[in-house]
């Protein structure tokens, strides 16, 4: 049983949790959960790797907006978005006109020890001292485009539970 009457929007940093929390957080709602990447993936038929690698960033961006737009009527569910979704406040007022947008606001350096061998291209591009100029960059952009910031580091099970509480009081 569905108990969202609206989409939670998962964003933030690479890293922060975005899928691993959001699937949790599905389970504690009774809801679906969807990873924009591989719902691009799926549609595209490529992986993200590729898609920058042969369209570069801005068509990938483009990709992203596509997809919250796309979503925006599917039944609600638990969306993590992809680390730059959301740095877009034309995306965040998309997402948010049919849901809540949540920023998991997790440190860098737990950031970066999660991404830092990954295959992401902006990882695989950039130095740690450039990830975290941009993850600077992102972390007010985020802020200002979320509806709710939750900031407290913890288990993915008890983030989960927590911002289920939390969702609970808004809807």
């Amino acid at each position: 049983m569905n108990t969202l009457n609206q989409h939670i929007w998962l964003c933030g940093f690479m890293g922060c949790g975005k899928s691993t929390v959001g699937r949790a957080l599905a389970k504690c709602c009774g809801t679906e959960f969807i990873d924009m990447d591989s719902y691009i993936e799926e549609q595209e038929q490529i992986t993200i790797p590729q898609i920058f690698a042969q369209y570069g960033e801005p068509r990938f961006r483009e990709m992203e907006t596509a997809c919250i737009a796309a979503l925006k009527t599917h039944t609600p569910a638990v969306i993590a978005a992809g680390g730059g979704a959301f740095v877009s406040a034309e995306n965040a007022a998309l997402a948010a006109q049919s849901g809540k947008v949540v920023f998991l606001d997790v440190p860098f350096e737990i950031c970066y020890q999660r991404i830092q061998h990954s295959d992401r291209p902006i990882v695989q591009r950039s130095t740690k001292e450039e990830l975290q100029s941009l993850f600077e960059l992102r972390h007010k952009q985020y802020k200002a485009n979320a509806g709710i910031c939750f900031r407290e580091i913890l288990p993915p099970q008890k983030t989960a539970e927590e911002l289920a509480k939390l969702i609970a009081t808004f809807e």
